[in-house]
């Protein structure tokens, strides 16, 4: 039988097989409450660019976790986030949990229209994941030997999403979140050469970092055939995310859960043990 607190709770969980989503949807289902996965794989499908798939995948749902793909940077995050949100509303959601991004103005407006939405709210403001290197676009770089990347000596407090995850759950499932801002961080500021020494100390073998011009970057990646998206994403970060304004580390994994937030070396020490980064 589920806890008290649990009962006729339905917590949709969008972008649910992204990587702070699908590791929100383990605690929660874990802990037993009802999830639904927001997805364009799952049944009710979810897809951001089909506002009719949205109602089905509400119907019932108390509590969201809110994730934007590929960044509320993008334009037409704030229309989709205010309809959504509106929705929501409509539909009965009691509270709304938003993975926002630091230092970023565009999403910083969404936050805006999640916190006037007469709705339950929180916000989780992050910015770089440890998890880039593992699960996400630089992991081809850390299998071949080296991060190539035009961030020069820029320092970034890289969190851990398992920290991400972990803030959002307690967001989701206790009421004292309700109205919170956490601005999470990693212990430590470090560049890209700091990434790379600490991932060859993990691995056991020589991972470079080699500072790269941003519009050769850029330009390799479009011939690459990344996707759309993604090019504008790693252009907007690196062009105006990494520029220094969040060379700063905030408390707010340790305000969420009276705890502090995992070192990165921590993490690679994790990941490695698993096999991922075995060279090719």
């Amino acid at each position: 039988m589920k806890p008290s607190n649990q009962a006729h709770q339905t917590i949709l969980v969008l972008g649910g097989t992204g990587k702070t989503g699908k590791r929100v949807v383990e605690q929660l289902k874990a802990t037993g409450y009802e999830v639904r996965v927001g997805s364009r794989s799952a049944i009710p499908s979810f897809d951001w660019d089909n506002e009719k798939s949205w109602d089905p995948c509400l119907n019932g749902v108390t509590s969201a976790y809110i994730t934007y793909s590929p960044d509320l940077a993008m334009p037409g995050a704030t229309d989709a986030i205010q309809a959504f949100a509106s929705l929501a509303k409509r539909r009965g959601v009691k509270r709304l949990v938003l993975l926002s991004g630091r230092g970023e103005a565009e999403a910083q407006a969404c936050e805006d229209i999640v916190q006037e939405s007469g709705l339950e709210w929180t916000i989780v403001r992050a910015s770089w994941f440890n998890q880039n290197f593992s699960e996400g676009a630089f992991i081809d770089m850390v299998l071949n030997g080296a991060i190539t990347l035009p961030a020069g000596d820029q320092v970034e407090p890289f969190v851990d999403v398992d920290d991400i995850a972990d803030v959002a759950v307690a967001a989701l499932t206790q009421d004292h979140h309700n109205g919170h801002i956490y601005e999470v961080t990693g212990p430590r500021l470090m560049t890209f050469a700091d990434v790379a020494n600490d991932l060859s100390r993990a691995t056991g073998r020589e991972i470079s970092f080699i500072d790269v011009p941003h519009d050769g970057f850029i330009a390799e990646m479009e011939n690459s055939g990344a996707p759309e998206d993604v090019v504008w994403m790693l252009d907007y970060l690196f062009a105006t995310v990494l520029d220094g304004r969040n060379a700063h580390l905030t408390d707010g994994v340790q305000q969420a859960l009276g705890r502090p937030p995992k070192d990165f070396a921590v993490y690679a020490e994790e990941v490695a043990e698993t096999g991922v980064w075995q060279g090719r």
